[in-house]
């Protein structure tokens, strides 16, 4: 027994040492292809960290200082120079073209769909929220929420209703998941759809009792009750 184990542990370093050869003869076979993959590799990363560094991160600085007088108006409700800017200051519009890599220049689209959706101009308000991507849920609930508001603006009542109902789901809080919730349940019953907008108003009295919008949503229950 003795013996066979010690003829297997010579056959396994014989395995091992032939694995190793075969290694080592394909590392020299295409030793000039590995050097370059790795070369590429190590300049690809060099190059990613290096954009990074001097260039996005500065860019990035650079555009949150030039949005300040945007946001600034925004605040003031003074929506066309917010998304135009003045003869001293950039507008969220020129954030987006001078700054389009950064996170700020992505955050004032949301900025500018929502000053378009103010001034009326809905098509704008639209076409600039539908290119905010973000990761802040709450954020991004307001822009899918306001994109709604432009659609329904335009009686395009289905995609406004879907762009409500994707707003009150994507952030479930007190504040906003109960007035995307009214906002669908009334735009269903402008499209008919009674079942519906009596779930829409249901969820509310349930998961939303201390809302605002879950003081008088008995009243719409019972509307769309008595006319089913």
């Amino acid at each position: 027994m003795s013996k066979d184990n010690k003829g297997q542990d010579h056959s396994g370093f014989e395995t091992v040492e032939e694995a190793l050869s075969r290694t080592e003869l394909y590392i020299e076979q295409n030793r000039k292809s590995l050097t370059i993959i790795i070369v590429a590799i190590a300049a690809v990363v060099g190059i990613y960290f290096a954009y990074r560094n001097f260039y996005l991160e500065p860019k990035e600085d650079e555009a949150q200082a030039s949005m300040f007088m945007a946001e600034f108006y925004f605040e003031q409700d003074s929506f066309l120079l917010a998304v135009e800017g003045d003869d001293n200051n950039l507008g969220f519009i020129d954030i987006i073209d001078e700054y389009g890599v950064t996170k700020t220049a992505n955050l004032a689209n949301c900025y500018a769909g929502l000053c378009y959706l103010r001034l009326g101009q809905f098509e704008n308000a639209i076409e600039y929220l539908e290119q905010f991507d973000g990761k802040d849920r709450m954020v991004s609930a307001i822009a899918l929420g306001a994109t709604g508001d432009a659609y329904v603006e335009l009686n395009d009542y289905k995609k406004g209703v879907s762009y409500y109902e994707k707003a009150a789901n994507l952030y479930n809080n007190l504040v906003l998941s109960p007035i995307y919730l009214k906002k669908a349940g009334i735009v269903y019953e402008e499209l008919g759809d009674l079942k519906k907008a009596l779930v829409a108003y249901k969820k509310i009295k349930k998961e939303y009792p201390n809302s605002e919008e879950a003081r008088e949503i008995d009243k719409y229950i019972s509307a769309v009750e008595v006319r089913q």
